[in-house]
């Protein structure tokens, strides 16, 4: 069996064993994007492999579908849809394992919880949180989970809300319902009111401290299993 060093290779080696899985969530407008690219430039300033990634990829063939439903431009029925959105997470399923495993650190915006929780708070008879979260069970889980707070009212409030399908105020209740049902031990609440840079500095927190725990040896996580 090989030991921690091996694995590692010189015992002088400041490579970490695996990259981190950090992770987004929160309502639309939150601030994601903002953070999550900051987050980004900060972990390279520090001289850590970073890349950014987001759910749905909408470059896929699966991804430009999402993205017409998204959009408004086709009707699809309710399950279909969701399950069209876990397809999209599974077709990168090996490029995120072998990225983590490669010492690249993930920060990704968007992910299954978002999934079962936009589905879920549709009141569909038959897709209840349980049957949301089965077609995800066993996608790599994150290492932390950021979820940015903010009130439907004080997002409605920010540049470009409502471009998209699920941008209605009573939907991101029922979203923000949801996720308070989905949260784990992954998962940190920021206030996503703050200034820009305070959420910042609780976003870095955060994250540094899920790159110690994979340097420590925390191994990949699964969902839901």
């Amino acid at each position: 069996m090989q030991t921690s060093s091996m694995m590692m290779g010189a015992s002088t080696s400041t490579k970490p064993l695996r990259g981190a899985f950090i992770l987004f969530e929160g309502g639309d407008r939150c601030g994601k994007t903002t953070q999550s690219e900051s987050l980004v430039k900060h972990l390279h300033s520090k001289g850590v492999d970073a890349e950014l990634w987001k759910f749905p990829d909408r470059q896929t063939a699966i991804g430009q579908m999402i993205n017409a439903y998204l959009q408004g431009k086709t009707e699809t029925d309710d399950a279909a849809v969701h399950l069209l959105f876990s397809a999209n997470r599974w077709e990168k399923r090996d490029a995120m394992l072998a990225a983590l495993s490669a010492g690249r650190t993930l920060v990704v915006d968007r992910y299954a919880y978002s999934g079962a929780a936009f589905t879920a708070a549709k009141g569909v008879p038959g897709l209840d949180l349980a049957w949301c979260k089965a077609p995800d069970s066993n996608l790599p889980a994150p290492d932390a989970t950021i979820f940015l707070s903010i009130t439907p009212e004080a997002a409605a409030k920010r540049g470009g809300y409502g471009s998209e399908r699920y941008e209605k105020e009573e939907m991101q209740k029922g979203v923000a319902r949801k996720f308070e049902q989905l949260k784990d031990a992954t998962w940190h609440s920021v206030d996503a009111s703050m200034s820009v840079e305070a959420v910042e500095a609780e976003v870095r927190r955060i994250a540094d401290a899920a790159l110690r725990s994979c340097e420590d040896g925390r191994p990949v996580q699964y969902l839901w299993l």
